[in-house]
């Protein structure tokens, strides 16, 4: 990302984009009864709606992203909720050593192959990569217009080499909000 990206995404949450999203991925709620208490990294987190409900459920959340509003947005939330979240403003192209040992990794609607890949090795033994990402697809769907912004089919079976793969799917589902969108989901496991 660029300065530039980091002024547009303020732009939006200081203008109250997404602030009626505070429910958590529809992934993330299925799963979280199956993954193990512990370290959360939420990447990409905006303003927090899946790091407050990783904290809600007993985890001790990273959650990052590079907008400062969309982080202080998340903060007030969960200050008022009682809950401890570790907010780290990043660009997530900078490098960065992030901590290690987590039970589960977060990336949900963030398109950076290379870094999912490269935070694999951050997972503890038994530890989850959950992944949500658009899909190219041809469907009239919500999300970005341009391809450049959503992996091809595929993409997520390919990076998870050497993770167990629990579940793995590419299709168009309805939003919380009840819009189509094609996603490819992976939930998937260290050895």
């Amino acid at each position: 990302m660029s300065q530039s990206d980091r002024v547009k995404w303020n732009e939006r949450y200081r203008n109250g984009a997404y602030a009626e999203r505070m429910h958590p991925s529809s992934l993330l709620a299925q799963w979280i009864d199956r993954i193990p208490r512990g370290r959360a990294l939420d990447v990409a987190c905006g303003a927090g709606r899946n790091a407050l409900f990783l904290a809600g459920h007993g985890f001790a959340v990273d959650a990052v992203d590079i907008s400062c509003e969309a982080l202080k947005t998340a903060a007030g939330i969960a200050q008022q909720a009682d809950l401890h979240i570790n907010w780290i403003e990043q660009d997530l192209d900078d490098p960065r050593e992030f901590g290690t040992h987590y039970a589960l990794i977060l990336v949900m609607r963030y398109l950076n192959l290379p870094l999912v890949h490269r935070l694999q090795a951050k997972l503890a033994p038994g530890g989850f990569l959950l992944c949500e990402q658009h899909l190219v697809t041809d469907a009239h769907v919500i999300g970005p217009p341009n391809t450049a912004f959503r992996v091809q089919p595929g993409a997520l079976r390919a990076l998870a080499q050497g993770l167990q793969i629990h579940h793995l799917e590419e299709s168009v589902v309805n939003d919380p909000d009840n819009r189509p969108a094609a996603v490819a989901r992976l939930v998937a496991q260290k050895h």
